[in-house]
């Protein structure tokens, strides 16, 4: 096997962690291209393909999983052994999902910043659940059926997932409460999690169907304040358009939810004080 190029597999990690080559760009600072390059140059080096690319992304094949997984565990030890070298150690990294960081951490900053003005916050956005363990000043937020099954963290229920439909005040709609069979026949605003399609074949509904699509719940709820239709997303999401209006809640799932949102931080570093406030923190915001 030829020598591998490290910033390949820094490449190869990111656009794994987005599944889609043109955000991962866009992460990276590069081109779509010069990823493309770098990712099929990789390939090369390694005799075997690690990308299945379609129309909505790029998928890993077995070999890029296990690729995936082994570049994931060596960045983190990388990171760990490295922290604070060359510099005072207050970067506190927060991983979480795109919609949850517009939605429910981005109203928030000013608060964390006054709570915690001597910690350096950068957050990396991530499609799925991280595969590897959390390496020092890093916590990560997330949802799931149960707590973090990775055997180094340490992990905490925040909140549990349950859904609301919403949309902008000013939009045309008949009086509430409002039933799923009239929700239904609303222009229906729908992320990648596909829950409206869900709730029409939960309750077998049979009318028309008016679904525009996005890939992000962020997305679908800013088409829902621009009056583009109803949208469903978890509570905690919401909150902050609710209680500043630019949203109004339409119905609310009746049905208990078996996922909950877990925030995470590793075992190996439950002497650090900073990492245990932040998460008392994020947990009372949740309260």
């Amino acid at each position: 096997m030829r020598q591998i190029n490290l910033n390949a597999l820094r490449v190869f990690a990111v656009v794994a962690s987005h599944g889609n080559l043109q955000r991962a760009a866009e992460a990276l600072n590069l081109s779509r291209g010069a990823v493309s390059q770098r990712i099929k140059q990789l390939e090369i080096d390694l005799g075997v393909v690690l990308l299945k690319r379609g129309a909505r992304g790029v998928s890993l094949t077995a070999e890029g999983e296990r690729c995936r997984v082994a570049v994931d565990e060596a960045l983190s030890i990388l990171e760990t052994a490295l922290a604070g070298i060359g510099e005072e150690d207050d970067r506190v990294v927060l991983h979480l999902g795109s919609s949850t960081a517009t939605k429910w951490l981005m109203p928030r900053m000013g608060a964390f910043a006054q709570a915690f003005p001597t910690v350096s916050l950068t957050t990396e956005v991530h499609e799925k659940i991280l595969s590897r363990s959390l390496g020092r000043n890093e916590i990560a937020i997330w949802p799931g059926r149960a707590q973090d099954p990775n055997a180094n963290h340490k992990s905490r229920r925040l909140t549990d997932i349950r859904l609301v439909a919403v949309c902008s005040p000013d939009f045309l709609r008949p009086d509430w409460p409002m039933g799923p069979e009239t929700l239904l026949t609303l222009p229906l605003l729908q992320d990648a999690h596909r829950r409206w399609e869900k709730l029409i074949e939960a309750i077998g509904h049979g009318g028309a169907h008016k679904l525009l699509n996005f890939d992000r719940s962020a997305l679908a709820l800013d088409a829902a304040i621009g009056g583009h239709g109803v949208a469903i997303a978890p509570t905690y999401m919401v909150e902050n358009d609710l209680r500043s209006k630019r949203l109004v809640d339409v119905w609310v799932d009746p049905e208990p939810s078996k996922d909950g949102l877990y925030v995470s931080w590793s075992k190996d570093h439950l002497g650090q004080r900073r990492v245990a406030r932040i998460v008392d923190w994020i947990t009372a915001e949740f309260a």
